[in-house]
């Protein structure tokens, strides 16, 4: 095939090329599917539960199905080294060919894969294979694009380039939504759980060919060309990027750069998805429309906040987006909470409901709320926090005497909790059932509406909320990818950018969901999930202001 002279992508006067937006469209179009892949599972894991975890009950089916899911996350720093090793000794064009067509073939394959009536252990098990093999190809995805594009892109010009690889995570996971809420409009409810999940996975194959083939089309990065003739490519990368004084430039781009990034990015676009459907009970299908629409408003400013990192630099706008959003975010969820239930902001200030109790005799109700009627917490407190728990109510707990009772309250009304250890399963049945249908009876009297009432939500300034913290994420992650190919030089490049990348995204920001839903559970309060992403990003600020500098003016030579 012909490679693209490396003059060809270069202009005088820094403009954009044809062969420059070939690239990019390339590096990034490619990315966003491979985005659209990974979410694909994450919004469909309860259906898939029951397709592959069959032989569990539906309560331990979905933890597994959400393992499964998180294992993806886990891995992608070990793809990371796998593939970035690859692309600093091969060549980046040749590894993230690898990289999308293992990508789009393991989410094909979960379209057709039998489910377990028809193949019994061996299902779930090659599901979870599949599972390992997206997390490990993206982990190798996102570092070869983005130094592929920045190795192209003209002097002055690298934060404007790469911002556009940066819109590829929101617009795969708006495609994912888009698709899923598609099919599952063109039938009925019981067709999409039998067979039509199935569609969105196997359109993975018609995006592989369609991105594989513009991938094709490409010349390997100018800037590795001229270091395999000069000799200078690297022969053990992993060593030289984590093994020696550049180690240390790896672990402050970690801490000081994509650990805050990434929990300012999944803060916005996931936990915020999250706090509107289970903390604030709104209908999954309009809150998903209501991210839809964020994403769409706000994904312009990721290019705009990397052409402004060409001008004032990466550090700022990234520690300063950090900033922002850590100072910001209990007053934008508060007002979530008032313009998309306004019901449960009255009740709570009206009839706040409290737990008194013995804390010493309270277990960590870290429980998905599905599953709270299968977990024997038997202790007065444990039973109380499960029935407050378990309807995603917020509360406050209050410590009583050591060996003191369980006491619920719920403005004026008071509800007796009971200590369940010593009673048989028959005679604990019937009391729990009593305790709950006067939670219930108390609850629904103080105003605590089981759902979010439709005709109450002021979806305009929901929305506008919502596009506030993607607009955060525009600008922490715009600029990221540029920032992160400064830092290092070009023979081990691939290599020590994804890993940093990875560990932050992957780790600190993959699991972000479940630690603020942990904090929320031990809590009671609906908002204490916010200071994990808020404790993060001022760490990030702070080690990233005093040790990282800013690349703006770097020279990747």
């Amino acid at each position: 095939m012909a490679t693209v002279p490396v003059e060809a992508v270069s202009r005088a006067d820094g403009g954009m090329t044809r062969e420059h937006r070939r690239l990019i469209l390339a590096s990034s179009l490619g990315t966003v599917f491979e985005w659209y892949d990974f979410y694909l599972y994450g919004a469909l894991a309860g259906i898939i539960a029951r397709q592959f975890f069959t032989a569990l009950d539906a309560t331990s089916g979905f933890i597994f199905a959400l393992l499964a899911f998180a294992a993806g996350f886990a891995v992608r720093p070990f793809g990371a080294l796998v593939f970035g090793r690859l692309g600093d000794k091969v060549g980046r064009k040749h590894t993230f060919l690898v990289t999308i067509v293992l990508m789009g073939v393991s989410t094909c394959l979960v379209g057709i894969l039998p489910g377990y009536a028809s193949i019994g252990i061996a299902a779930p098990i090659i599901l979870i294979v599949l599972r390992l093999l997206q997390g490990l190809a993206l982990g190798g995805e996102y570092g070869g694009a983005a130094t592929y594009v920045a190795e192209h892109a003209p002097p002055g010009r690298r934060g404007f380039y790469t911002s556009f690889i940066q819109t590829t995570a929101t617009l795969g996971l708006l495609l994912s939504l888009v698709v899923i809420l598609a099919c599952r409009g063109a039938m009925d409810a019981d067709s999409f759980a039998r067979w039509g999940w199935r569609i969105p996975f196997l359109l993975s194959i018609v995006l592989l060919g369609v991105s594989v083939w513009i991938r094709l089309q490409l010349a390997e990065s100018p800037l590795f060309q001229q270091m395999q003739r000069s000799g200078r490519v690297s022969q053990s990368p992993i060593r030289e990027s984590f093994f020696s004084r550049n180690g240390r430039v790896a672990l402050l781009a970690l801490l000081g750069a994509t650990a805050g990034q990434a929990v300012v990015w999944y803060c916005g676009q996931f936990y915020a998805l999250f706090f509107l459907t289970h903390t604030l009970k709104v209908d999954l299908t309009l809150a998903n429309l209501l991210m839809a629409g964020a994403l769409i408003l706000a994904t312009p400013f990721f290019v705009l906040f990397g052409w402004l990192s060409d001008r004032v630099g990466r550090k700022p706008i990234v520690l300063a987006g950090c900033l922002i959003a850590a100072l910001t975010y209990f007053p934008i969820f508060r007002g979530l909470t008032h313009y998309a239930n306004p019901q449960l902001e009255a009740a709570s200030a009206t009839a706040p409901i409290t737990l008194t109790a013995d804390v010493s005799e309270c277990a960590f109700q870290f429980v998905p709320s599905e599953l709270k009627s299968h977990v024997a917490f038997r202790s007065a407190c444990d039973i109380a926090k499960t029935a407050l728990a378990g309807r995603n109510l917020p509360y406050r707990t209050i410590a009583g005497a050591p060996g003191s009772g369980a006491v619920i309250r719920v403005g004026s009304a008071q509800i007796d909790s009971f200590d369940g250890r010593q009673l048989a399963p028959e005679a604990l049945a019937p009391r729990l059932e009593r305790l709950n249908t006067a939670v219930t009876t108390a609850v629904a009297a103080a105003g605590y509406p089981a759902q979010a009432d439709p005709a109450r939500i002021n979806r305009g300034a929901v929305l506008a909320l919502l596009t506030l913290l993607v607009l955060y994420v525009t600008m922490v992650y715009g600029p990221i990818a540029a920032w992160l190919v400064e830092l290092f030089p070009t023979r081990i490049r691939y290599t020590s950018m994804s890993l940093p990348y990875h560990i932050g995204n992957g780790w600190f920001g993959g699991f972000l969901p479940t630690t603020a839903f942990a904090l929320v559970a031990l809590t009671g309060d609906p908002y204490a999930g916010l200071w994990y992403p808020i404790v993060v990003a001022v760490a990030t600020v702070i080690i990233g202001g005093l040790f990282l500098r800013d690349t703006r003016d770097a020279d990747l030579n």
